[in-house]
């Protein structure tokens, strides 16, 4: 392998779910992880909260592989559900779930998050994708999170899968980012000018037993602890596979590209940031259909416009790559919707046609438990 890879992995997290009602589990049947992990080996893994499962790609250089790993993960945790009577939800909320009623996972590591989250560790009912991509020098890493930052909020646009919370449409088409940025150390990372820089904040940090270590830091875009890559944690869960596969095909160009371009957004600023933000939350309310603040031209910026030119400016990296199809699959996204657009026209045809809002919102948990599997 040379240190030119790129290599990339694909972790997603799915609400598991009853096989009839959808509905989330409050408590997890020990059998049922343990035939999950016997199958699936240390790709699943639990999470805080006992509704939801974890899986994990192995480090892939080609986004076809990766593809193909991630279907296998998705049928055999599907067969392994079914022979419970359980499913899976790929979504970023659950449509129906009260985090009131959800249970822990009873590890030291989630005693202790939620003795200093409280509340808000509890209210985490949510499911996101991250991605990691290797880098050639890991001290790049810092580098490259500060300069990539304009570009966070299209990774959310792209990925939106949770318009529904708790049985209500919130008017968002990602909602999942409003609800864990309630989290201490969530959002956009800070303007960090140097590896140094970021080392000392997590010392600090350390130090004062604010945190263990860098994994309590849970930026939409950080450094990984475990592995020698740059996490991209923005993304909601994404339902199809195949939106999964192309975003982070796209991050993974990305990367390259600012890897082997060090003066673009060199000179990102706080306004620069601030800006970022803004769009984060314009990506989280409107999806694909809102617009971008651009600050160099001063107008909005479709969200359509503005990955159609990113899919041009990473054409080639995509190609040296291996993933240009993929890159290409975002075209699909844009033209027909993502998970949230669809479960909104799930609903509101279910709801035309049932003039029952519960029925309405059954249907939209049976077409993401169908999506999801396949």
């Amino acid at each position: 392998m040379t240190t030119e890879e790129y290599r990339i992995g694909i972790e997603e997290e799915y609400f598991i779910v009853d096989g009839e009602t959808k509905s989330a589990l409050r408590r997890m049947p020990a059998p049922f992880m343990d035939q999950a992990r016997g199958a699936l080996g240390e790709a699943v893994s639990g999470e805080m909260l006992q509704s939801q499962i974890e899986m994990m790609t192995r480090p892939h250089v080609s986004a076809a592989d990766a593809r193909r790993q991630l279907h296998g993960l998705r049928r055999s945790l599907g067969e392994v559900a079914a022979e419970f009577d359980l499913a899976f939800l790929a979504a970023g909320t659950h449509p129906t779930a009260s985090w009131q009623t959800g249970k822990r996972t009873p590890t030291q590591r989630y005693d202790g998050l939620m003795h200093d989250l409280q509340m808000v560790g509890e209210r985490n009912m949510l499911c996101g994708m991250h991605v990691h991509v290797e880098l050639p020098d890991a001290d790049q890493r810092v580098d490259v999170m500060r300069r990539i930052l304009p570009y966070l909020p299209i990774f959310v646009a792209l990925s939106t899968s949770s318009p529904f919370w708790e049985s209500k449409r919130t008017g968002l088409m990602g909602y999942r980012l409003a609800a864990y940025d309630e989290l201490p150390r969530t959002g956009l990372p800070e303007l960090f000018e140097s590896a140094k820089d970021y080392q000392d904040y997590v010392d600090a940090l350390v130090a004062a037993r604010a945190i263990r270590d860098s994994s309590y830091v849970w930026w939409t875009i950080r450094p990984s602890q475990k592995h020698p890559t740059l996490e991209l944690r923005a993304p909601d869960s994404c339902t199809r596979v195949e939106d999964s596969v192309a975003i982070a095909a796209l991050y993974r160009a990305l990367v390259r590209h600012l890897v082997r371009d060090p003066k673009l957004n060199a000179g990102i600023d706080a306004v620069d940031r601030a800006i970022a933000v803004e769009n984060k939350w314009r990506a989280q309310r409107y999806g694909i259909h809102g617009s971008f603040v651009d600050r160099r031209t001063r107008e909005a910026v479709p969200v359509t416009q503005a990955v159609e030119t990113l899919i041009d400016q990473l054409r080639e990296d995509a190609r040296a790559l291996g993933g240009l199809d993929e890159l290409e699959h975002l075209r699909t996204i844009l033209g027909g919707g993502t998970s949230a657009d669809i479960q909104i026209a799930v609903y509101q045809e279910a709801a035309h046609r049932t003039g029952n809002r519960n029925e309405a919102l059954n249907a939209v948990k049976t077409w993401l438990a169908h999506a999801s599997a396949q």
